[in-house]
This record gives structure tokens, sequence and C-alpha cells, in this order.
């Protein structure tokens, strides 16, 4: 007795679902190292701005207290002194808010 081998025949949709399957997964691992190395990345990307930010908040708060102390009525006067001015009270008017009855 002679064993009789049958050919399958696999259609063009099958060896197209076939092809497409080993693609996906091919590809998959592949896309997934990617994308995790991607995100690792941008998540260094994102620590390295939180860092320059919170340099540049303390360089703004260390100007506003220099901005304060410069224009602080001390420095003012003093200031005023080196350019030849002097603090005379009696040419200050005082505005008070009332009525005009």
């Amino acid at each position: 007795m002679k064993k009789v081998k049958k050919k399958v025949k696999i259609s063009k949709f099958e060896k197209l679902l076939y092809t497409f399957a080993f693609l996906l997964l091919v590809i998959s691992p592949v896309m997934i190292v990617f994308s995790k190395a991607t995100l690792s990345e941008i998540n260094f990307e994102v620590e390295k701005q939180k860092k320059e930010i919170e340099k540049q908040k303390k360089t703004n708060e260390s100007l506003t207290m220099t901005i304060d102390e410069l224009a602080s009525l001390t420095k003012i006067q003093e200031v005023a002194e080196q350019q030849g001015l002097r603090y005379n009270n009696s040419n200050i008017k005082s505005v008070v808010e009332g009525n005009d009855n």
C-alpha cells in the first residue's frame, strides 16, 4: 500500500494572514524596546527641565529680594544724598480720601 500525500492549498488570504502574524511577532518586541527607550529619554528630559525650573525660581527669588532691598526707603534716601538731593519733610503733602462736602 502506498501512502498518498494530499497537498493542502493555502489561499492568498491565509498567506497574507500568516505573513502579517509573523511580522507582528517579529516587530512587536522591537517596537516595545524602542518605545521604552523613547519614554526613558523623555522622562530624563522632564527631570532636566524640572531642575532648570527650580534653578530659575531660586534666581527669581534672589532678584526679587534684591529689588526689594533697592526699593527700600533707606536705599532711596542714600542714593538721593549721593546725587546731591536731600529729604525735606516740609515738601511732602499728604492726600487723604474723603467726602468733598
